[in-house]
């Protein structure tokens, strides 16, 4: 067989989020796509802020040299600048242009990081519910994700993850705001999990990084404010993207960042350049990275997604759907109605409303909803879940 037992297994276990994107498109040709109310895929509909626009034409019409050429694998040095200035803020540690390296978005920061990290048969450790392709990441550099449950509120059990770790443990993965919960880890929690990591460093005889996933960090409510990991615990890697803070998941630009006083800071942002190289990425998009680096701190206005999250989860708790209400990102992971997540979507999918099973993010039993979507097809989908629940309660 051609294709390798790797990629089979890829293709069996493919992403339930991508399963039911294209669940939507059969059914959109069925039905039309103004009747699907498509909550599957986290794709901001949210455009991105105006100032893009104007900084983007700039960009477009200046004069510079090679402005389309190679640059250094890690980017611009005065992109890096400009993002490890605001980063310095927004961390709370000082940070040069020699700790960031651009990347092609938080996936792609995310895979050479864990390259640069990973030995084969290495772990990695991550909190349930999880982003999926966390697997795969850690896959492709001959690593394993170990799985630890969080709490019932779905902050992290920092005890459950220390259980976990071993002489293996090359790093520990969180995700704040959550995907696909939108929780956000509480101070106190970070805290705790830094001080637990410096003493199981200590155990197991090799120092555990802690890895940070933070595209949605400028997607929060209430006032709330993400804590920096930096400030917890210097062995840290922190990856980003603009994908969802200026709505630019198609242009694939974003950063990792690695504390300054990390065992071997300088050692590990050299193999993540070198990694962005052997991985195909070479560099992020150098268009992208000019335009970002004058767009540091601007964000879309999370607002919008407050009034989403406030009307579907409002709708949803008063039919009766048991649901927490999310701190940040754009998801909301109600629990199924009758414990099976994958006969509720499926019940769902059968009133035209797609939703992702929950243990497509390692939680059966719950399911997730992107609400990044236009607020004429939350309305458009509330009788769709009133006769699902219905259904479901009268034990069809």
């Amino acid at each position: 067989m051609a294709v390798s037992a790797r990629m089979r297994r890829s293709l069996e276990g493919s992403s339930w989020i991508r399963r039911m994107f294209e669940a939507g498109a059969q059914l959109a040709a069925v039905h039309g796509r103004d009747r699907i109310c498509d909550f599957s895929l986290g794709n901001p509909d949210v455009e991105p802020p105006a100032a893009f626009q104007a900084v983007l034409e700039a960009v477009v019409r200046e004069p510079i040299a090679h402005k389309h050429g190679y640059m250094p694998n890690a980017g611009y040095p005065e992109v890096r600048a400009a993002v490890a200035a605001h980063l310095s803020t927004e961390m709370g540690v000082k940070l040069g242009a020699e700790d960031v390296v651009m990347s092609c978005g938080a996936g792609g920061g995310l895979n050479a990081a864990l390259k640069a990290l990973l030995d084969p048969g290495d772990e990695v450790i991550a909190s349930v519910p999880y982003f999926v392709e966390y697997g795969s990441y850690a896959d492709n550099h001959g690593g394993k994700l170990v799985l630890a449950p969080a709490r019932e509120d779905f902050d992290l059990d920092v005890a459950a993850i220390e259980a976990r770790i071993g002489p293996r443990t090359a790093a520990v993965i969180v995700n704040s705001p959550n995907n696909p919960t939108g929780r956000v880890y509480p101070e106190g929690t970070i805290r705790d999990l830094g001080a637990m990591l410096a003493a199981a460093s200590r155990r197991v005889g090799r120092t555990v990084y802690l890895v940070s996933d933070e595209p949605y960090r400028h997607i929060v409510y209430a006032g709330l404010r993400v804590p920096s990991v930096f400030t917890a615990y210097p062995h840290c890697i922190a990856v980003t993207s603009h994908s969802k803070d200026l709505s630019l998941p198609g242009e694939r630009i974003g950063c990792v960042a690695v504390h300054p006083e990390a065992e071997d800071a300088a050692q590990v942002v050299a193999a993540i350049v070198v990694a962005t190289r052997v991985l195909g990425f070479v560099n992020a998009p150098a268009l992208m990275q000019r335009v970002t680096a004058r767009l540091q701190g601007l964000s879309v206005d999370p607002e919008l997604y407050r009034a989403r999250r406030d009307r579907l989860f409002d709708a949803l708790t008063g039919m009766g759907y048991a649901a927490t209400l999310p701190e940040g990102a754009f998801y909301l992971f109600p629990k199924a109605p009758g414990g099976d997540d994958l006969a509720f979507v499926k019940a769902l999918q059968d009133e035209l409303v797609l939703a992702v099973p929950g243990r497509g993010f390692g939680a059966p039993g719950y399911f997730r909803l992107a609400y990044c979507v236009d607020m004429a097809v939350i309305e458009r989908s509330l009788e769709g879940f009133r006769r699902a629940i219905g259904r479901f309660a009268a034990g069809a």
